[in-house]
C-alpha cells in the first residue's frame, strides 16, 4: 500500500469522525429532557442560582452558538465539564479508561484465540460429531442475549455457588497486604464479567472462522495442493488459513475498536466502573458533555481500528491494493 493511498485513507477517516461528531451533537440534544432539570433538583433553587448554572455551562446561549463553541473548545482539547460529576470530561474519561481496557481487551484476547481455534477445528473436522458440537456451542453462545448471560452467571456463581463477588472492581473496605493479593481480588471479580463477554464473542468468532475456512478449502487451489501431495496442515496453514483470515480482521478490528466504548450491559450487570457504565449513567442524566466526550473516543478507536485493517490487508493479500 503506497502512501498516497495511506493518506487518503486517513483523510476519509478524519471526514468520518467530523460528520459522527456532528450527528452526535444534534442526537443528544433532540433526546426527551432537560439537563438542568437533572442538575437542579433543589426546588428552593432561585431563578438566579439557575440563571448562572446555565451560563456556567453555556445552555443559555442558541443551539448553533453551543455548536460552534464545542468545536472551537474542542480543537484545544477541551471536551467540556461534566454536568453530573462537575470535573472536566476529560479527566472522567481518564479514570475509566483503564478498567473498561483491561475487561473488554482481556474478553477480546480470549475470543480471538479461542474463537478461532475452534472455528479452524470446525472446519477441519467437517460433518463429524466434533463438527457438530462446535457449531451448537457458537451459536447458542452468539444467540444468548448478554445482559441474560450475564444475571444467569451471577445466580449461579455469586448467589448459588458463592464464588465469585457480584459487583465492583474490588471489595470495597478491603486493604491489600501485598500486590499478589490486590491481583488476586481484582481477578476475582473480573473473572464472570470476561466470561460473559468472551462466550458472546466466542461464538461469533468460530461461525465466522468455520464458515470462511470452509469456502476456501472448496477452492480449485486447494484441490490442486492436494493433488500435488501436500500434507493436510500444511496446506492448512500456508494456504488456507490466510486467505480465510480476511473477514476475522474486518470482524475483529471493529470489535477491538469498540473495546474503548466497553459493553454497556456487562457494566452494568457486574457495576463494572467503566466507560460503557458511565455512558449509561451520563445518557440517564442527560450529561451532553460527558456522552459527547464518549462517543468521541468510540467513533475514533472504531475509525482507527478499521483503518489499521485496511493496512493489514495489503499485507495479507497483495490483492488488496486500495
Amino acid at each position: 500500500m503506497t502512501r498516497k493511498i495511506i493518506v487518503r485513507k486517513l483523510f476519509y477517516a478524519l471526514l468520518t469522525i467530523l460528520v459522527v461528531l456532528v450527528f452526535n451533537y444534534i442526537l443528544f440534544r433532540v433526546l426527551p429532557g432537560n439537563p438542568l432539570n437533572m442538575m437542579m433538583r433543589n426546588p428552593r433553587a432561585t431563578p438566579e442560582t439557575i440563571a448562572a448554572v446555565k451560563e456556567f455551562y453555556g445552555l443559555d446561549q442558541p443551539w448553533y452558538i453551543q455548536f460552534f463553541t464545542y468545536f472551537k473548545h474542542l480543537l484545544t482539547g477541551d471536551l467540556g465539564v461534566s454536568f453530573v460529576y462537575k470535573a472536566p470530561v476529560a479527566d472522567v474519561l481518564a479514570q475509566k479508561i483503564l478498567p473498561t481496557v483491561l475487561m473488554v481487551g482481556l474478553a477480546e484476547i480470549v475470543a480471538i484465540v479461542v474463537g478461532i481455534f475452534l472455528g479452524i477445528l470446525a472446519a477441519w473436522k467437517r460433518g463429524t460429531k466434533l463438527d457438530v458440537a462446535t457449531l451448537s456451542f457458537s451459536l447458542v453462545t452468539y444467540s444468548v442475549p448478554t445482559f441474560w448471560l450475564g444475571m444467569i452467571l451471577v445466580v449461579i456463581f455469586c448467589v448459588q455457588l458463592r464464588i465469585f463477588p457480584t459487583s465492583g472492581m474490588f471489595t470495597p473496605g478491603k486493604s491489600f497486604p501485598t500486590t499478589f493479593a490486590m491481583l488476586q481480588d481484582l481477578f476475582m471479580h473480573l473473572a464472570l464479567p470476561v466470561l460473559t463477554m468472551s462466550l458472546v464473542l466466542i461464538g461469533e468468532y468460530a461461525l465466522t472462522m468455520r464458515n470462511t475456512l470452509m469456502d476456501v478449502l472448496s477452492e480449485d487451489y486447494i484441490t490442486t495442493a492436494r493433488a500435488k501431495g501436500f500434507r493436510e496442515r500444511y496446506i492448512l496453514k500456508k494456504h488456507a488459513l490466510p486467505n480465510a483470515m480476511l473477514p476475522m480482521i474486518t470482524i475483529i478490528a471493529i470489535n477491538v475498536g469498540f473495546v474503548v466504548a466497553g459493553a454497556i450491559q456487562v457494566e452494568t450487570i457486574f457495576s463494572w466502573p467503566g466507560l460503557g457504565r458511565l455512558m449509561y449513567e451520563a445518557l440517564r442524566a442527560r450529561d451532553y458533555p460527558l456522552l459527547q466526550g464518549v462517543f468521541l473516543l468510540v467513533t475514533v478507536s472504531v475509525v482507527l481500528a478499521n483503518v489499521l485493517a485496511d493496512i493489514t490487508y495489503s499485507y495479507i493479500d497483495p490483492r488488496v491494493k486500495n
